[in-house]
């Protein structure tokens, strides 16, 4: 088996130099602001892969701050008065409450639909 050449994207991004003069301006402009829910266009998707047969909702394409997509998780979950977690820019919500969640989020003017069965 041949080993794989390294390359910069295997550096995860990160240029060293040894110019002592040389400015880290990569965290500069990182502050990353939240749509306008309007301006969201979310999926709905059903899923029960790798869960043991247990159906869960997840919401994806949300884009905005980490802490903005855990407390829209938080509210979708208090609403559907169920349990459910957020991560990789996903909000997982337990059951089938596909239609229930399309309503709260377009009633918040968030453009959402439905894919997958």
């Amino acid at each position: 088996m041949a080993k794989k050449k390294m390359g910069l994207e295997d550096l995860g991004g990160l240029v060293y130099s040894t110019n002592d003069n040389l400015e880290n301006t990569a965290n500069e402009n990182e502050a990353e602001e939240s749509l306008e829910p309007r301006e969201q266009y979310l999926e709905a998707h059903f899923s029960n892969k790798g869960r043991g047969g247990k159906t869960v909702t997840i919401i994806k394409g949300f884009q905005g701050p980490e802490e903005d997509l855990i407390a829209l998780g938080k509210k979708l979950k208090k609403k559907c008065g169920v349990g459910g977690s957020t991560k990789d820019g996903e909000i997982i919500i337990q059951g089938d409450d596909r239609e229930k969640i399309m309503e709260l989020l377009r009633k918040d003017s968030y453009n959402v639909k439905r894919v997958g069965g």
